[in-house]
């Protein structure tokens, strides 16, 4: 057997060193855990950063993509194929949406929606096309949601920045007011963000920015790739939100570990025409196989309630962190999308110490710990998680 050692080494030999990778070789999963080289086993309360919400290898999933394997992996885009429709209608009917457009990434379905909001700025609203997005976003690293995403690690490197996104900070309706000109297309924000620290918006500021876009004709776009698909209690995460954005994109949990994003509309909103966008592997028949069963099972069983219920029982636990060590300050984030801020810049140890006791999760910031675990995670899971994270925080913080 490949040493752990051999595939490190093999690592860093051919791989373009741009992550800093935890220690562990993960080689199979199932459910909640996952398993290294050596066979140590690990609750995952990352899920693949929010990929699997049904957690990994689900029968429903590995069974679709087996079968679709076998009839037709891929065929552009000129073509019909099959799972691409069951999916696209699965989305429409548990949304406000009309249309949808799939394609690779959450990079790439923004880019998407970005171009469908400056088609609707040039023909709506004589050639607006800048976009309003928040500080502390994350919309993806390419060119141009670099500028879209309000955080300058990920710009300061690559300036002079793409043009035509005008960052704000996120939970302040007058600084979305004070930004628009007669330039702004859209105003594009998460509903919770992720990345950015597992900052929860106000209440009634969502709303407040849905009116501010209907009152000015500007496409009202959330970012879902983080909180759809059930991660924070519904849905999508704009229903836990009681507003109707015009435009929407997808991923990371939408393929149930396949490589697949997407961008919706509502009808009056849907400007691109034929030879406006497009994507070779965009709606791939094989992912949208497996997006299409997973998100079966999601609303089939009523998924998004769980992780409701579930996200509450767990942040309960962590409440109870929080008054046991004075240097925990807020256990935020609806369902089961969960920071914990801390005083101290302790976070990467802690995940560090918890990983070597068999559970893994993710230091969004040195003072910020994010738990993502997959939507139907037991209680039993989440008391053995939280029993491994509260030793840890013990030794760390002490």
């Amino acid at each position: 057997m490949t040493s752990t050692a051999d595939y490190k080494a093999l690592e860093a030999k051919y791989y373009m060193q741009v992550v800093n990778r935890r220690p562990m070789v993960l080689v199979r999963a199932e459910g909640t855990r996952v398993w290294d080289n050596d066979d140590k086993s690990y609750l995952d309360f990352t899920a693949g950063w929010a990929v699997l919400n049904i957690g990994h290898s689900h029968p429903a999933v590995v069974e679709a993509v087996r079968e679709q394997a076998g009839l037709i992996n891929q065929m552009s885009n000129l073509f019909y194929t099959t799972p691409q429709l069951k999916l696209a209608q699965i989305l429409v009917d548990n949304s406000c949406m009309d249309r949808v457009f799939f394609c690779n990434s959450g990079a790439e379905a923004n880019e998407g929606v970005s171009k469908l909001a400056r088609k609707w700025g040039k023909t709506k609203l004589n050639g607006a096309h800048q976009i309003i997005t928040m500080n502390n976003s994350f919309h993806g690293r390419t060119f141009g949601m670099m500028a879209a995403t309000g955080q300058a690690a990920y710009q300061e490197n690559w300036v002079p920045l793409m043009p035509g996104f005008v960052n704000v900070d996120f939970n302040d309706i007058e600084a979305i007011k004070a930004a628009t000109s007669d330039q702004t297309c859209a105003v594009m924000v998460e509903p919770v963000q992720g990345e950015g620290g597992v900052n929860v918006p106000d209440d009634g500021y969502l709303r407040q920015v849905q009116d501010w876009c209907n009152a000015n004709n500007l496409v009202f776009i959330v970012d879902e790739v983080q909180t759809g698909m059930g991660r924070l209690g519904t849905m999508f995460g704009y229903q836990s939100y009681d507003v109707e954005p015009d435009a929407m994109t997808l991923a990371k949990a939408l393929g149930s570990g396949a490589p697949l994003g997407a961008f919706m509309c509502k009808e009056e909103f849907s400007v691109l025409e034929p030879g406006d966008h497009g994507s070779t592997f965009g709606g791939n028949a094989l992912t949208t196989a497996s997006g299409a069963a997973a998100a079966e099972v999601i609303v089939e069983e009523n998924i998004p309630a769980q992780a409701a219920k579930t996200g509450e029982y767990l942040t309960g636990k962590l409440i109870a962190l929080k008054e046991k060590y004075d240097f925990i300050t807020d256990v935020r984030g609806p369902g089961l999308l969960i920071g914990i801020e801390m005083t101290s810049e302790i976070a990467p140890a802690v995940v560090t110490e918890v990983e070597a006791n068999g559970l893994l999760m993710n230091a969004i910031r040195p003072t910020i710990l994010r738990l993502m675990p997959p939507l139907n995670v037991s209680r039993e899971e989440i008391d053995e998680a939280v029993d491994i994270l509260d030793a840890a925080l013990g030794k760390i913080g002490s």
